[in-house]
């Protein structure tokens, strides 16, 4: 199978011929152990590098020249200093981790596994994350690195999304006549809409992300939704990201951003930006473009900014604070992997915690995360450099404190209703928030008319 890494083909090797694949991995002397998950098993996005004894031998196994090998693997070339070369040297394997030798791994898909080879067994491929769909079949494909059962989404209940990969040759097209990678403006636009999708529990508008949700998981996330967020997070944004990716390399949007900007008179950008308004539209939420706008120091904010030094001038010499493609490492999204060893550490908790977070719904505990974390990107904004007229970036100031405040305060009553829930007394809960008793339980009453934007995710 093209892009297979070669631990898998030696797994299919050994079905084939009836063995465990253990049996068969006693051919080559192996010079360490297989990588495990922190919590014990093997990894499924496993690598092998053999030695040219080692990869003479698999070509025989296999029955095919080491060429075609060479062209279908991708780690097949790949040397490492602990294996023993020379012509009297044995059969030899390494192993390592799939996603630092040759890319992000997946799982295969086993139907089209068994239509090429009369098997229907797993498959491990290194496959970028705008390849992901099996459109033959209707599969997203996971990543291979999470310690998790699931190989692959059923994508039937929103055909968007295959859409999506058929439009990426389109996009990958555009962004070489823009002079962009186009792994660099897919990085970059799946870091703007990750960015929100962590944000839409407080979103009330929007509707659309919490029904694909439910589609990818089978028809209803149920209890589960906490996980199945993390999961289907990468599937669920896909058509966005496209989107994304092609109004990031349009001309027309880069001159809003300029127009925003003030041109050749610099102003601070609006929250009514065009821009914004526009991307927005783009993606099928006209609503989104204040709330994008006023998220600064995001990845797009600081597109926009990258944009506006260039046709400016004012950039220094080449670097990434003129590369509009600069993705920040701190505004990488985080793995589906990383997410949910967080996830399964965070249920292990021993202690009150654990129970106040039993206690509270999955979705409450993430409005709650969402809102603390927004406040404190907002806080940190404001010991950045301002600039512009003095009137102009005090406005900026207090509005981002204004912001920020207000997400305190929606944590803060958040987090009063959830211990409500738990179990504490509303004159202990009234005394914690410094309310009287009485007015505390309106406004949680309040509150609790003002949730369906959560609803929708349950």
């Amino acid at each position: 199978m093209a892009t297979e890494t070669t631990s898998s083909l030696i797994c299919r090797i050994a079905s084939l011929y009836g063995m465990e694949a253990k049996a068969l991995r006693s051919c080559w002397h192996w010079r360490n152990y297989p990588p495990g998950h922190d919590g014990g098993g093997a990894r499924a996005d496993a690598e092998v590098l053999l030695n040219a004894a080692g990869r003479q031998l698999l070509a025989g196994l296999c029955g095919v020249e080491e060429d075609v090998l060479a062209r279908a693997l991708p780690s097949w070339g790949q040397e490492d200093a602990k294996l023993p070369a020379g012509q009297d040297a044995g059969p030899a394997a390494a192993w390592r981790i799939g996603g630092a030798l040759a890319g992000p791994v997946t799982f295969g898909c086993r139907l089209c596994t068994a239509r090429r080879t009369g098997t229907a067994v797993r498959v491990v491929r290194y496959a970028q994350r705008w390849q992901r769909v099996c459109v033959r079949h209707g599969w997203w494909l996971l990543d291979a690195d999470a310690d998790q059962p699931l190989e692959h989404l059923d994508l039937r209940g929103v055909p968007e999304v295959a859409a999506a990969q058929r439009r990426w040759t389109g996009v990958a097209r555009r962004a070489l006549r823009a002079g962009a990678q186009p792994e660099r403006v897919f990085a970059l636009a799946h870091a703007v809409v990750a960015r929100w999708w962590e944000q839409t529990l407080v979103w009330q508008q929007e509707t659309i992300w919490p029904h694909r949700l439910h589609q990818v998981a089978g028809g209803n996330a149920g209890k589960d939704l906490e996980r199945w967020r993390i999961v289907g997070r990468d599937a669920a944004i896909f058509p966005e990201v496209m989107a994304v990716a092609d109004a990031l390399l349009d001309p027309a949007m880069a001159q809003l951003a300029w127009i925003d900007s003030g041109a050749l008179k610099p102003r601070p950008l609006p929250a009514d930006g065009m821009f914004c308004r526009r991307l927005g539209e783009r993606v099928d939420r006209p609503w989104l473009g204040p709330l994008a706008a006023t998220d600064y120091g995001s990845p797009l904010t600081n597109w926009m900014g990258a944009v506006i030094r260039l046709r400016r001038g004012e950039g220094g010499p080449p670097g990434y604070d003129n590369d509009p493609w600069w993705l920040r490492q701190e505004h990488q999204p985080a793995t589906i992997a990383g997410q949910l060893r967080l996830l399964g550490k965070e249920k292990k908790t021993p202690g009150s915690a654990r129970t106040w977070r039993a206690a509270v719904p999955a979705e409450q505990r993430a409005l709650i995360t969402r809102a603390i974390e927004s406040a404190e990107e907002q806080l940190i904004q404001l010991r950045g450099a301002q600039y512009g007229k003095t009137a102009d970036a005090a406005q900026q100031l207090l509005r981002n404190l204004g912001h920020a405040a207000t997400l305190i305060d929606q944590a803060l009553r958040e987090s009063a209703a959830a211990a409500l829930t738990a179990g504490m007394a509303l004159e202990d809960l009234a005394q914690w928030a410094r309310l009287p008793a009485d007015v505390l339980a309106d406004v949680l009453v309040a509150d609790h008319n003002e949730w369906p934007a959560v609803e929708r995710w349950v």
